[in-house]
């Protein structure tokens, strides 16, 4: 018999801070490590973790939306057994220092991205090409978009974009004076009856679609820093999908150090190897303390008219990765031919009818009610007026 796995060790007390870098105060738009929020953190032996939060006010209603995504980023640590949470309020001094840095931190906006704080950030991504990355984002994109979300799309495959076409929309994108600044106008593509939204940029809209482009990896993440900051995805989104490259190389690194609060979703395929190789996307958004929101199943199965279902990539691969990285398989999409005429289309297979279109819906529906809720917003405009005062500075 095979012997039991060592257990893991407990994490240290500097890889959660690192985690919670990813949870944004949405009212203030920095992270509550940035913003002295977190006055203590504990680790037992065991892998049990006691978070110390301290609130600008002790009746902050945003207190459940950052209890909630503290939990979600702690516990996704490699060797964390449970999270708890106590409160405590700011004193004045702090409340002083925390809005001097919120204020700092907008000062400075133009190193930072053009996403606002309150927009979900999901990574799209996998260790290797051929699983369909760019498919699922782009069809969980409109199925976000049908239920009348905002929803930025951001094609981060520089070399190998696909977007475009998949989305049937074209460039070139369009420029405005933003202050001193350039910035470039998302392609937008309105998305069902309900005021659905796709802001989408992609290197398809610069380029052409036959064009090859030779560029070394520094170039590849400046390409990708000039999307997240040069780009007026506008305060109102809901998410953001990036759609990955393949691998774990420079674009990864990049979008992790500029977005830090963004989640991961890893792809696969059934097949034992896409597993195999998919678990490096969750080891790289570990590595970067990104939390690994689940796991999508591609190409499932093919299932044919008499409903006869061949699993033509194999079984099981998505439940495998899931389980091996201890997080959910939030969804399988079955082989279906109508996924791919819709890339080619411009008609995400979202849109339609079938079992694909169903899961994809699904795989929505699943993102927002728990894997990646929104952010709610509502009763927050009066919060604090002094972190208002200070974020906007003093009246003219």
């Amino acid at each position: 018999m095979a012997a039991n796995p060592p257990p893991v060790a407990p994490p240290a007390e500097e890889a959660v801070r690192g985690a919670l870098r990813g949870v944004i105060d949405p009212e203030l738009g920095s992270d509550v490590v940035d913003l002295g929020m977190i006055r203590a953190v504990a680790v037992a032996d065991d892998g049990a973790v006691v978070v110390t939060v301290a609130l600008t006010t002790s009746g902050c209603p945003l207190r459940a939306q950052l209890q909630g995504d503290v939990k979600t980023r702690v516990s996704s640590l490699p060797g964390v057994t449970s999270v708890r949470i106590t409160w405590a309020e700011m004193n004045d001094a702090e409340r002083q220092r925390a809005m001097e840095k919120a204020r700092f931190n907008v000062a400075q906006r133009e190193e930072d991205t053009a996403i606002g704080p309150t927009t979900r950030v999901i990574a799209v991504a996998s260790g290797k090409g051929g699983v369909g990355k760019s498919s699922v984002t782009v069809n969980l994109a409109t199925a976000l978009a049908l239920q009348g979300l905002k929803v930025g799309v951001l094609d981060a495959d520089i070399w190998g974009f696909s977007v475009p076409r998949m989305l049937g929309v074209e460039g070139p994108l369009a420029a405005r004076k933003v202050g001193e600044r350039n910035v470039m106008i998302p392609i937008e593509r309105p998305i069902g009856e309900r005021g659905g939204l796709l802001r989408i940029v992609s290197m398809g809209f610069l380029s052409g679609e036959q064009d090859a482009l030779m560029w070394r990896g520094l170039i590849l993440n400046r390409a990708v820093q000039h999307f997240l900051q040069d780009v007026q995805w506008g305060d109102d989104l809901d998410y953001m999908l990036i759609d990955m490259p393949p691998g774990t190389g420079d674009v990864q690194m990049g979008v992790a150090k500029l977005l830090p609060r963004t989640e991961v979703l890893v792809v696969t395929t059934p097949a034992l190897a896409a597993q195999k190789v998919a678990s490096r996307a969750v080891s790289m958004a570990r590595k970067n303390y990104l939390r690994v929101a689940g796991v999508v199943e591609n190409m499932s199965a093919f299932v044919c008219d008499h409903g006869t279902s061949y699993p033509l990539f194999g079984v099981g691969g998505g439940a495998a990765l899931a389980a091996e990285a201890g997080i959910d398989l939030l969804g399988s999409v079955p082989l279906e031919p109508g996924v791919a005429v819709g890339a080619d289309t411009g008609t995400p297979a979202a849109l339609g009818e079938g079992p694909a279109a169903d899961a994809f819906r699904a795989l929505a529906e699943r993102i927002v009610a728990d894997a990646v809720p929104p952010v709610a917003m509502a009763g927050c405009s009066a919060r604090m007026l002094d972190a208002a005062e200070a974020l906007l500075g003093p009246k003219a």
